[in-house]
């Protein structure tokens, strides 16, 4: 078979990347060479590629769904906010310019481009491609220059998908609304609805699942059940408030991990790995009120920023920052939570304030550089071999006397490293977390058999299991194969059919 779909949202967070990665599982369990597809992500949890190309997290998960390996061109534009109204642009990997929102329109044709020349490079590579929308289609203020979604679909002729969150309430409202506000054309390639997060007995949905494709035209090809433990690399840091990963309830006591959630968080996957570990708990913390919880954890986190000064600035104003200096326990810095772990920064690129202080745990000096590192870098520690990724424009110069760590360092009890990705490595994270605790006091037994890619690998198999059970599959390949129906109706805005 070939072809390509396109998964779209009411809302952000509606569940289109789970969605997107649940059918690229699906499909490459039938033997279907499949790849995902996002024009235009904004986030601030990134990755990098084997061809040191910098994409979103959320396509490099649903590249591993389909069991290949992630480009460029899985997510040739990336956003990444550093402020109310700037972001770094990055495309094809690599930083391209830093613009407000409005400055932003200026490329949208020549991105546009480059978007469409990813996605046919895609179809050319692969069986079928899975595009995920970004945000809303019916987002109509943005429509003129939509990359991701209609303006995608209508150039490519790619069929759509569109998900609602149930759990949101409103969803019958938000699946109808999003088809009725978009105009003709684009009416025409909106196929039919997915629900997702659906609790409660399906009998009771069926009316307004008939009384939907009556109103639409638009058939309804599944509902999703809502399923505890499921999580998926996020793209966007407000998700975390209903994030879940999965961990052993019959575990006894806990070794308690404290992550600092500044306001421009990123990377926040890192600690992922912890929170799968048995006998681990990790909270993320984001209040003044929250000092006491800093400065009683057996071990506290401050992990990547897109905004380094602005976020060190943000830790001393909520005094988190005067908890984690006054801590006696672990304290481990993730890239630029190890610059602000530092005596000093120096930066003229992303803030360009010059030089603020750091916390000054850790003997290191940072001058945050033009050009941003991108790598893949191994290493050792614990005596165990150590495979993560780097992104960051700050260089960091060790100007004192500390132990090497991971291209880092450390002093006592405070570790700083610029890799992303470490505490993945199965027997470096066990290691790590039993010298947490020995020096936190606390008993800690890692269990040897905890395999974090294993996990994953078995929460893309629950993806795919929710895509084979509960959508219409025979529907979706018809759709994949063919393309959108002919003759679907149109809806004038809150009109009837």
């Amino acid at each position: 078979m070939r072809g390509a779909l396109l998964v779209a949202g009411t809302t952000s967070d509606a569940g289109k990347s789970v969605v997107t990665a649940g059918v690229c599982r699906w499909l490459a369990r039938r033997g279907v060479r499949v790849a995902p597809f996002k024009a235009q992500n904004m986030s601030l949890n990134s990755f990098v590629t084997a061809e040191g190309a910098e994409i979103g997290r959320a396509q490099v998960a649903q590249a591993w769904a389909a069991g290949v390996e992630p480009s460029a061109d899985m997510n040739p534009i990336l956003l990444k906010p550093g402020g109310e109204r700037r972001s770094q642009v990055v495309v094809m990997g690599k930083p391209f310019a830093e613009v407000d929102a409005m400055e932003y329109g200026a490329y949208k044709d020549r991105l546009r481009e480059v978007a469409l020349q990813a996605y046919w490079r895609l179809r050319e590579k692969y069986d079928v491609v899975v595009c995920e929308g970004a945000g809303s289609p019916a987002e109509i203020n943005l429509r003129r220059g939509d990359i991701a979604n209609m303006g995608l679909a209508r150039a490519a002729g790619i069929p759509v998908v569109v998900v609602g969150d149930i759990d949101r309430g409103g969803v019958f409202a938000a699946m109808y609304g999003t088809v009725a506000l978009l105009e003709a054309a684009d009416q025409a390639l909106i196929s039919g609805f997915v629900v997702n997060k659906f609790r409660g007995a399906p009998e009771l949905l069926a009316p307004g699942l008939e009384s939907l494709r009556r109103l639409t035209g638009r058939p309804v090809f599944g509902v999703l059940p809502w399923l505890d433990g499921l999580w998926l690399d996020l793209e966007d840091s407000l998700a975390l408030d209903n994030r879940q990963v999965p961990v052993d309830e019959a575990a006894g006591e806990r070794l308690r991990v404290v992550v600092v959630r500044y306001p421009r968080i990123s990377n926040f996957t890192d600690v992922d790995a912890l929170a799968a570990e048995p006998g681990v708990s990790v909270r993320f913390v984001s209040r003044a009120g929250d000092a006491a919880e800093v400065r009683e954890a057996d071990l506290v986190v401050l992990p990547g920023s897109r905004a380094t000064v602005s976020d060190l600035e943000w830790l001393r104003s909520t005094g988190l920052a005067d908890a984690v200096r006054g801590r006696r326990g672990p304290v481990l810095g993730i890239c630029g939570g190890y610059q602000m772990l530092g005596h000093s920064i120096v930066d003229e690129v992303e803030s360009s304030v010059g030089r603020v202080a750091g916390l000054g745990l850790l003997p290191v000096t940072v001058e945050f550089a033009r050009d941003k590192t991108l790598a893949r870098p191994e290493g050792t520690a614990y005596g165990c071999r150590v495979s993560a990724y780097e992104i960051h424009h700050g260089v960091v110069t060790v100007t004192g006397d500390a132990e090497p760590f991971l291209d880092g360092c450390r002093v006592g009890d405070v570790w700083g490293t610029t890799w992303h990705g470490a505490l993945e490595n199965d027997d470096f994270r066990r290691a790590f977390l039993a010298d947490v605790a020995a020096r936190a006091g606390r008993e800690f037994v890692p269990a040897p058999g905890v395999s974090f890619a294993g996990l994953r690998e078995r929460q893309f198999d629950a993806l795919g299991d929710l895509v084979e059970r509960y959508v219409d599959t025979e529907a979706l390949l018809e759709l994949i194969e063919k393309g959108a129906p002919a003759g679907l109706p149109v809806l004038p805005p809150g009109g009837d059919v």
